[in-house]
């Protein structure tokens, strides 16, 4: 059986934890499956970059219930083992009332054990109380043990055990407070695994903690995966189209769901850098995820060649899409937290700006125009997570419309508003998409890139 990694709230440690577990397992050679629950892009580059083998998203909103098991299954069958990190606190949701996409959500969908990591650093025998109301919220959900965090003197370890032990709760692991695995973040969370300097050394840091801090006998009774059965999986007949993805330390926002099914749909990927290349390399469509555009804005700024050949090759009508840092990107300028503009691709007709407010949350949205991903009045679910906004122009280009009518998820008050910009061949807006559960989705960017004259 696999397990899931949760908090009892935001920042109680759940990532250090997952990435000490990780690194120990691999230490041990033990090969291991992760995931992440919700919509996140930055956890699952740190799992990929300890495990040397993607991470995935277990998000029912974004797809479906039956497309996370399916995932759990396809990708879990292939491992020894499968550690699954939570998001937020066990059952923070999407709507306030209820666990939907929660990671007890997940946790009941797959019916694995849950082990809790707790925040120990301002509390003794009050544990006891808080983890038997975590055990007894929700009977669906089961519990299995906690990992006590930021844990101070053995005097502390002492109260904290014989607490648990009134409960009968087990303990997997005691961290104490370590202050020299501190991971850096900035305005978006943490800083890319890219631009994590040495972080070989964090991740062997982070596999002694895992050997010395958890409990293996403990764990060892949860961490097989033999009763995870395959899914089925389609072929689809190989064609000659070529996608080119940029990625760099500007763009790393994006699913490995959705690079593989443009592949299972007979895509060819290139992967090319705004900020390091002078030319385009020769593709039909071009994607942009999302990333840090705005960090690295004075050096996509100045490679001017790029920027000309990005426009050039979508005023020829190449299929086109972005979401987020991609938007930002082929926007006339970006302007960055210091208030210094800088001038970008120049295909939409608006410029963006950082701003302090943080936009987020599950988005319904609505295609408004046909263009090469969605047909009008298709509807799909995506999120935002930006701190940049839209600085409109004098008017939009004539064959480039609003791409979206958005809405907040499940908000019964909320008036929908237009977003991003479509035309026949482009599409670029701030909601990300995870086309996993829509294989269609990808199928006719592939199809639009295959009838683009290159």
């Amino acid at each position: 059986m696999s397990i899931v990694i949760a908090g009892d709230r935001s920042g109680t440690g759940k990532t250090t934890v997952t990435l000490a577990l990780l690194s120990a397992l691999r230490k041990r050679n033990r090969n291991v499956q992760s995931f992440k629950v919700g919509p996140d892009y930055i956890d699952p580059m740190f799992h990929a970059a300890v495990t040397g083998r993607p991470c995935y998203n277990l998000d029912p909103v974004l797809t479906s219930e039956d497309y996370v098991r399916h995932s759990y299954a396809k990708r879990g069958a292939h491992s020894e083992c499968a550690i699954i990190e939570g998001v937020m606190g066990l059952f923070d949701g999407a709507t306030g009332v209820d666990d939907t996409a929660s990671t007890a959500h997940v946790a009941r969908l797959l019916d694995l054990p849950v082990v809790l990591v707790v925040d120990c650093s301002r509390m003794a025998r009050s544990l006891a109380a808080l983890v038997h109301g975590y055990k007894t919220f929700d009977s669906r959900v089961k519990i299995a043990g906690v990992v006590l965090n930021r844990v101070g003197s053995d005097r502390h370890i002492e109260l904290l055990s014989e607490a648990l032990s009134a409960i009968n709760t087990p303990i997997f692991g005691v961290f104490r407070r370590e202050g020299d695995i501190q991971l850096p973040s900035r305005h978006l969370g943490l800083v890319p695994t890219e631009e994590v300097s040495k972080f070989d050394q964090i991740s062997a840091r982070l596999a002694d903690l895992g050997e010395r801090c958890f409990d293996w006998m403990q764990l060892e009774r949860f961490l097989a995966t033999g009763d995870i059965q395959p899914s089925e999986s389609s072929v689809v007949e190989k064609k000659k189209v070529r996608i080119a993805i940029a990625r760099d330390e500007a763009f790393s926002f994006y699913y490995p769901d959705n690079t593989e099914i443009l592949q299972a749909q007979g895509a060819e990927l290139v992967y090319w850098s705004p900020i390091k290349d002078e030319s385009l390399p020769m593709a039909h469509g071009l994607y942009f995820g999302g990333g840090f555009p705005e960090v690295f804005a004075s050096s996509l700024s100045a490679n001017k060649s790029m920027l000309s050949a990005v426009k050039q090759a979508i005023a020829k009508g190449i299929p086109t899409y972005a979401e987020c840092g991609g938007l930002m990107y082929l926007s006339q300028s970006l302007t960055d937290f210091e208030g210094q503009e800088w001038p970008m691709v120049g295909t939409l007709p608006h410029s963006v700006k950082m701003e302090k407010r943080l936009t987020l949350g599950y988005r319904q949205a609505k295609a408004l125009e046909t263009g090469p991903l969605l047909k009008a009045g298709e509807s799909v679910v995506g999120h935002e997570f930006h701190k940049s906004c839209v600085v409109e122009g004098e008017a939009r280009f004539a064959r480039t419309r609003p791409a979206y009518e958005t809405q907040r998820y499940w908000s019964k008050t909320a008036h929908p508003q237009t977003e991003g910009y479509i035309s026949s061949t482009l599409q670029a807006s701030y909601v990300h998409l995870n086309w996993s559960h829509r294989p269609s989705v990808a199928k006719r960017f592939v199809q639009q890139c295959a009838s683009a004259h290159v």
